[in-house]
């Protein structure tokens, strides 16, 4: 019932039968789990300088490019730390200060979020915190609120980024997306959306699910999770289903990994 729409933030899960589904767009561009440790491999051996230093337990890497241009990849917005959302964020804080603590020599920062399996939305926004020298709006979000009839939704939620006073780089910045760039990343890259000055997107669609999973539970013990919010930028616009478009579209990987259909140059 969920396969025709294509959709992350969509899953039945059948314990008594051990069988789970989980939705998908299909991506002729997207890299296999597998392919991605290559992938990986070929940034740090290709492409950073000085080696690659690891933070919030493996999720954020950052290292240097040439010249004096930094990389930082975040694979996740989540999974930080045990225990609760605030010990994730002090984690988080933490590896931030450090990284930024002596950003002044950067002329440049990328962020690729190119493999970024999602997590929570406020996570993002701290480091989008740490970008910015103006308080701008992120995005709104709305919740369908009835069964029944023409669509209904909540008041619109506005989040903001707002300057942090804690170290951070306000130079260039260019992030690089792609078809696994899933849920908080594809926030992530909404709230960068409106930072001055404006942040270059590189790469591929994001995948396109925003919404947090609604969970319930049948009476034959099933589960299943859908999305019912709908993220909007200033502007108005979504991007479920077709996610973020970059500002330059580029395919990667594929030279370096061997190729396959649809794949176009690294």
């Amino acid at each position: 019932m969920i396969e025709p729409l294509k959709d992350t933030h969509t899953e039945v899960d059948a314990p008594r039968l051990k069988l789970t589904y989980s939705g998908l767009r299909p991506d002729p561009n997207r890299l296999q789990p597998k392919e991605w440790p290559k992938a990986t491999a070929v940034i740090r051996r290709k492409y950073v300088r000085g080696g690659i230093r690891s933070y919030c337990r493996g999720h954020l890497r950052f290292g240097m490019l040439n010249g004096s241009v930094g990389y930082l990849r975040v694979d996740a917005f989540g999974a930080y730390a045990r225990g609760v959302y605030t010990d994730q964020l002090q984690v988080l804080q933490s590896a931030l200060d450090a990284l930024f603590r002596d950003a002044e020599p950067l002329r440049g920062l990328v962020i690729d979020v190119r493999n970024n399996e999602g997590g929570d939305d406020p996570l993002g926004v701290e480091i989008a915190s740490r970008l910015t020298a103006g308080r701008y709006l992120a995005y709104t979000k709305v919740a369908r609120n009835n069964r029944d009839g023409p669509l209904h939704f909540t008041a619109p939620q506005e989040i903001w980024v707002a300057p942090s006073t804690r170290p951070g780089f306000r130079g260039n910045v260019i992030l690089l997306t792609g078809p696994d760039t899933n849920s908080a990343g594809e926030t992530f890259t909404m709230a960068l959306m409106g930072r001055e000055p404006p942040i270059a997107r590189i790469g591929l669609n994001t995948q396109g699910v925003f919404s947090d999973v609604l969970g319930r539970t049948l009476p034959n013990g099933w589960s299943f999770g859908l999305p019912n919010e709908v993220y909007r930028t200033k502007e108005g616009k979504s991007f479920d289903g077709t996610g973020v478009p970059p500002d330059l579209r580029a395919n990667f990987f594929a030279e370096r990994l061997g190729g396959g259909p649809g794949r176009g140059p690294r």
